[in-house]
């Protein structure tokens, strides 16, 4: 995989089951480049599932297993040859709530240039170098570079939030998926992260499920809409800009999830 350059993912006929139970259905989309896609729908309709998928999170599940193809840079990401491992460097991710190890600030980033095999390399940072420009990256630097060596653990939940991020950019990603990231955060960190996000834009390629429509609206470029189907299964009912999707959408359930008459 490392001979990969800067791509899409493209999402084709996939279902995902637990078991017998088929939480996600038929669901066909491409994840444009540089880009922010939002994913967004009614509890339940497999938005998590849907994104887990995209870095293989959903294998650490033994109940579950995926029908239809899911490529990154043309290359499926679920054939048997593919280290799910090396999915993951290159498409990271960051969960609804913070996570940092209970280590220092430096040794949360720095651990994750280390399991991309960080090495000093002439003209390359040091791995001081790159924790500081993750962590400026992440928009956190300028709060915790007099206090590297206290515990992650120490800090707010926004920052908890950011560091996470900044560790998912240390490994030097192309993708970041985010499941929820501003959900257990209070208003001011949340608007914080949204910032961020669209920072990030202009170098990675982010996902972000949300419950938010304000928080979809503000800060993604493309809306993906699902719900569920008579039988539970989650379902993509529609996808495009977002300003589309929000203002003028083609499906009647579209607009009744973002306009609050259902969800």
């Amino acid at each position: 995989m490392d001979t990969f350059i800067t791509g899409k993912i493209d999402v084709k006929h996939v279902s995902i089951y637990y078991g017998k139970f088929r939480a996600v259905k038929d669901v066909t989309i491409s994840i444009p480049d540089h880009k922010i896609t939002a994913l967004i729908g009614p509890s339940g309709c497999g938005k998590s599932t849907l994104l887990r998928s995209l870095n293989r999170m959903n294998d650490l599940i033994p109940s579950s297993h995926i029908e239809g193809s899911i490529t990154f840079h043309g290359m499926d990401i679920y054939e048997r040859s593919v280290d799910p491992v090396e999915v993951r460097r290159h498409i990271g991710m960051v969960f609804q709530k913070p996570n940092p190890f209970p280590r220092s600030i430096y040794e949360n980033v720095a651990w994750g240039a280390r399991i991309n095999g960080f090495q000093q390399r002439l003209g390359h940072p040091s791995l001081d170098e790159w924790v500081e420009i993750c962590l400026i990256k992440a928009a956190l630097w300028d709060e915790v570079k007099d206090k590297l060596r206290s515990s992650g653990l120490s800090l707010s939940g926004g920052q908890q939030q950011r560091l996470c991020i900044a560790r998912a950019i240390a490994t030097r990603p192309e993708v970041i998926l985010m499941d929820e990231p501003a959900s257990a955060l209070d208003p001011i960190a949340t608007l914080r992260i949204e910032e961020l996000m669209r920072e990030l834009a202009a170098e990675f390629t982010i996902v972000v499920v949300t419950h938010n429509m304000q928080q979809a609206a503000r800060v993604s470029d493309y809306t993906a809409f699902l719900t569920m189907d008579h039988d539970r299964s989650g379902i993509l009912v529609e996808h495009g800009n977002t300003p589309q999707i929000f203002t003028n959408p083609v499906d009647s359930r579209t607009e009744g999830y973002i306009t609050g008459r259902f969800g």
